[in-house]
């Protein structure tokens, strides 16, 4: 399966109302199916929560115009998830030129700063159609926010952040990610827009699966 090369999930622009609307419960909807909503993976990817935790994945690029759309739908519903669910954002790298944006995702986790600049980042490439593809472009951005400029340059080029990039790629690839955005539960499921058909759909599965997994401990 070729899944280097990057695309978007024609699904995952639609926010399906269900998210936005509360009234409207997974028990409303059909019963997320494996092979339709979701897929188990053939090999269990490696997971770093401790036991009586629930790992969430959300994989992104900054580049991408649906998972700009999604995420402030996202963010307001991980600020509701219950205390056992671990969420975690993991930028992929479909090819070698998604990188320095994985770079910009790491150093700014590492100065504390994702609060501060990852929308702020979607919104510079989204809205102010600013170019953050190029390392430069980057740093130069960042500057322009406020940042020290040396202490990020430091963190951009850093072996630490090479090394979560690294294991990004792998993470991605153990997930069979082929579209962004996408998730995954706790190193078992995996589901996007192309499978559930909007991404406000693939939200409920996730409710669903990581119940699933709560009633099975």
């Amino acid at each position: 399966m070729q899944r280097r090369t990057f695309f978007t999930h024609t699904g995952s622009l639609a926010l399906s109302s269900a998210v936005l609307t509360p009234s409207l419960s997974l028990a409303q909807a059909n019963t997320p199916r494996d092979g339709t909503d979701f897929k188990v993976l053939n090999r269990p990817a490696p997971v770093e929560t401790p036991a009586g935790k629930i790992e969430l994945i959300e994989f992104f690029w900054y580049s991408c115009p649906h998972c700009n759309a999604f995420e402030p739908v996202l963010s307001d519903w991980v600020r509701k998830l219950p205390k056992d669910v671990v969420f975690k954002r993991v930028p992929v790298a479909f090819r070698d030129d998604f990188v320095p944006q994985q770079r910009l995702f790491y150093a700014l986790e590492a100065l504390n700063l994702i609060d501060t600049l990852h929308a702020r980042a979607f919104a510079a490439i989204h809205v102010e159609k600013q170019n953050l593809s190029q390392g430069n472009a980057i740093i130069d951005w960042v500057a322009k926010q406020g940042i020290d400029r040396e202490r990020f340059v430091e963190q951009f080029n850093s072996f630490a952040v090479t090394t979560k990039a690294t294991r990004a790629r792998q993470l991605q690839t153990a997930y069979e990610v082929e579209g962004v955005p996408a998730l995954g539960v706790a190193g078992r499921y995996y589901t996007d827009g192309s499978l559930a058909k909007s991404m406000g759909r693939v939200l409920q599965v996730v409710d669903y699966l990581t119940n699933q997994i709560r009633r099975a401990a």
